[in-house]
């Protein structure tokens, strides 16, 4: 007994140099984070948008329904909910993997032994010297509760587990991301119908004033003061104008089918605010601070779990060069009559086993799977550095674009006031014939281009601070 269990030892020993010789030297790469600046170039307030709750940053309650109806109804979203359960699962077989599997077996059979072999040569002697027959065939019967066991001597089962939550709570953060983007992209189109609806507005405005210069147009032919020319370039301009308002309807109709999509819902009309722009405010621009987005960000979150996961994917592929030690137990009864299965203990059978086995000779499936596992935690590092940069260059983006939104705003409020005063102008002196009718085409169009630019200026605003929110890791709460 005590050779057999120094034999063992030596065997575990030789076996685990063996193996940890065997194992390639990789240096992991590790994460860095302190170059992340301290401020942004153009906020300097340490509150935080992205604390506040999607319902408390956006004041429409047309647009708060629409979000709300959006995270209940989703598809893409309910799939990602799906794909989380999947996780978890994952983590449940994970667990059951360095715990006991205990089981019970029962059978039935029969065997005709072949009076030609040994043991059926030697069970017939033993029925000619005690003059009994064995029952012919044998019957067998048996019942049995057994166990296997894998001791997690390098930890590689529970690394496993821990992997697995740490992909568990990625799926998590991936959805957070996921409803960041939606509630993002749901309030960008909703300000999209907005626009278009102002942009109807001005359109219906302008034809008004197309008309009142075409009906001056016939008036002034009437008195020779203009030929026919001038009356049809200003209702070919009218026919143009009045065709912009399908074009502006068709991308109305769309903006709203991809709001319904959006919604889970099929195609139907969006209840929305008759309010301009400058009378629809949202919250204050306090961006914080750049370290924030370490726990603001769904994705940088999420890159951050996947890095801890893959590192421990290492240690797992790592403790694949050593031995590993099993162990399988069973209990029970066995008997050739039933009659004879439960009695103890001439029909008790039990068994205890231990395996022990290290890889010797080509190892090469097991080296590839950790220089791989390797390859994966350096990328996964490069990948957390990469979102964590991109999280910082959007959120200055931003703050960027709605600056000079601003500050185009500005100037487009001027210039459409400037443009307002010449159109009248222009109208007065076409009727006193001191201006020629190209004068008064080209400021009407001249008024509409500027109007219109007008609102997408407005519209980039709410753009900027909808997708600063988003940037910042708002939206997800």
């Amino acid at each position: 007994m005590k050779r057999t269990t120094l034999l063992y030892s030596t065997l575990l020993v030789a076996s685990a140099l063996a193996s940890s010789c065997g194992t390639p030297k990789i240096i992991e790469k590790q994460a860095s984070t302190a170059a992340l600046p301290q401020a942004y170039a153009q906020a300097d307030s340490t509150r935080n948008i992205a604390d506040l709750h999607w319902n408390k940053y956006f004041n429409d309650p047309h647009l708060v329904q629409l979000i709300d109806t959006a995270l209940l109804h989703n598809q893409e979203l309910n799939v990602m909910l799906q794909e989380i359960a999947i996780s978890s699962n994952e983590v449940l077989a994970r667990k059951g993997e360095y715990l006991p599997f205990v089981g019970v077996r029962g059978g039935a059979g029969v065997e005709k032994r072949s009076e030609n072999t040994p043991l059926g040569a030697l069970e017939r002697e033993v029925e000619i010297r005690h003059g009994k027959e064995n029952p012919e065939p044998m019957p067998d019967f048996g019942a049995a509760l057994f166990a296997n066991w894998e001791i997690d001597i390098w930890h590689k089962l529970h690394n496993a587990t821990k992997a697995a939550q740490l992909r568990f709570l990625s799926s998590v953060e991936g959805k957070n991301f996921m409803v960041t983007n939606l509630v993002a992209e749901i309030a960008n189109s909703y300000y999209e119908l907005l626009a278009l609806d102002q942009q109807r507005i001005i359109l219906q405005q302008n034809i008004a004033l197309q008309e009142n210069a075409l009906t001056t147009a016939k008036v002034q032919k009437l008195a020779t003061r203009v030929t026919e020319l001038a009356v049809k370039k200003f209702e070919a301009e009218l026919l143009k104008t009045q065709s912009l308002q399908f074009e502006i309807d068709q991308h109305i109709v769309e903006t709203e089918n991809k709001l319904n999509y959006l919604a889970g819902r099929f195609p139907q009309h969006i209840e929305r605010t008759t309010a301009e722009f400058d009378e629809n405010t949202l919250a204050a621009l306090d961006a914080g601070l750049p370290a924030q987005l370490l726990e603001n960000r769904p994705d940088v979150r999420q890159a951050e779990l996947s890095m801890a996961a893959a590192d421990l994917d290492v240690k797992v592929a790592k403790a694949r060069f050593y031995p590993s030690l099993g162990i399988s137990a069973s209990i029970g009864y066995q008997a050739f009559n039933p009659a004879y299965l439960l009695k103890t203990p001439q029909s008790l059978v039990y068994s205890l086993a231990g395996d022990l086995m290290a890889p010797l000779v080509n190892k090469k499936a097991i080296q590839a799977d950790y220089l791989t596992a390797n390859s994966k935690q350096i990328q996964s590092v490069f990948e957390y550095e990469q979102t964590v940069l991109n999280a910082y260059v959007e959120v200055a983006n931003q703050l960027s674009k709605y600056h000079n939104a601003v500050e185009g705003t500005r100037y487009k409020n001027r210039q459409v006031n400037v443009l307002n005063e010449s159109i009248q102008i222009a109208n007065d002196l076409f009727s006193a014939a001191h201006a020629d009718y190209m004068e008064v085409l080209t400021t009407q169009r001249d008024v509409l281009e500027s109007k219109f630019e007008l609102i997408e200026s407005q519209k980039s605003q709410y753009n900027a601070l909808v997708d600063l929110y988003r940037s910042l890791g708002g939206g997800w709460q």
